[in-house]
């Protein structure tokens, strides 16, 4: 028994040793807290569930058939003791896991502003489309399709919405989802603590391209943020309303690609078109637009 016991945890360590657990492994304040919240409750959990395991294991091989030695009383069927040490920790565990998820719910709110962040965030607005991910940064006059470049230590502000089905935006190595859903504006606060490379996802299956719809969000310096920036703002390619019609179209394993923003009100259009009249929404649009411009 102490040889397979030790034989599955050699197992279990080999087959674990190669797995990237990102949800452990936190590269953003908010995922950090989110890992935090996440191993003190299993932790409180498991107050109840080893003991458990634990009982039932020493139960069933000291009540056999074979233990000639137990003491057989069939008409015992209570211990007061015994309720109020069953009944007690439950709920006392529970009210503690209830104070904990009230408390981070509202202090991990992806709509409030991150804590302790003197600078201002960086405005990116995402389009879940099918099946791809649209990013514009208005205030940088550009956008880019499933690819997101973010300067470490700098708070992010998503504006998140979708064309078409509902979707669900993640990077997990930074934090939660949050749903994008057609004509709704959903907002997430990031901030990435250390540079490198993390996948981000859509999590909630949306069609046949569902799989394929990911991109990599790239976190490096300010300097190497700002001169990313400035190539893109040259590009040659325009996020014009024609140009978003095309990216409209359902595609799979669509390929990076940059833009420099012609239509600012593009994000706009996006989440009102949903809640009025065509032509109603093309006049705001085109309303806000030549404000922009003048």
């Amino acid at each position: 028994m102490r040889l397979l016991i030790l034989t599955m945890l050699l197992l279990t360590t080999l087959i674990l040793s190669g797995c990237k657990l990102t949800l452990l492994n936190p590269k953003g304040m908010i995922a950090a807290d989110e890992k935090t919240i996440m191993i003190t409750a299993v932790v409180l959990m498991l107050i109840v569930v080893i003991p458990v395991i634990v009982l039932t294991l020493i139960f069933a091989w000291r009540y056999r058939a074979s233990n000639i030695k137990a003491n057989y009383q069939p008409e015992w069927s209570h211990n007061t003791l015994i309720e109020i040490i069953c009944w007690t920790i439950p709920c006392v565990i529970i009210a503690m896991l209830g104070t904990i998820t009230w408390i981070s719910s509202h202090r991990l709110d992806p709509f409030n502003p991150l804590e302790n962040q003197a600078e201002e965030p960086i405005v990116i607005q995402a389009i879940a489309l099918e099946w791809k991910w649209l990013f514009i940064y208005p205030d940088q006059h550009i956008a880019t399709v499933n690819y997101l470049q973010l300067p470490v230590h700098t708070p992010v502000k998503f504006y998140i919405t979708a064309e078409g089905p509902m979707n669900s935006f993640q990077i997990p190595a930074l934090g939660g989802q949050i749903y994008a859903m057609a004509g709704m504006q959903a907002i997430l606060h990031l901030v990435a603590d250390q540079a490198g490379d993390y996948n981000g996802f859509s999590s909630q299956f949306s069609g046949e391209g569902f799989s394929d719809m990911t991109f990599i969000a790239h976190v490096g310096t300010k300097d190497e943020f700002n001169q990313w920036v400035t190539r893109v703002q040259k590009s040659q390619d325009t996020l014009s309303s024609a140009e978003y019609q095309k990216l409209v179209q359902p595609s799979i394993k669509h390929p990076v690609k940059y833009y420099s923003l012609a239509n600012r009100a593009l994000f706009e259009n996006v989440v009102m078109k949903a809640m009025v009249p065509l032509d109603d929404a093309k006049n705001l649009c085109n309303t806000k637009l030549q404000g922009f411009q003048s």
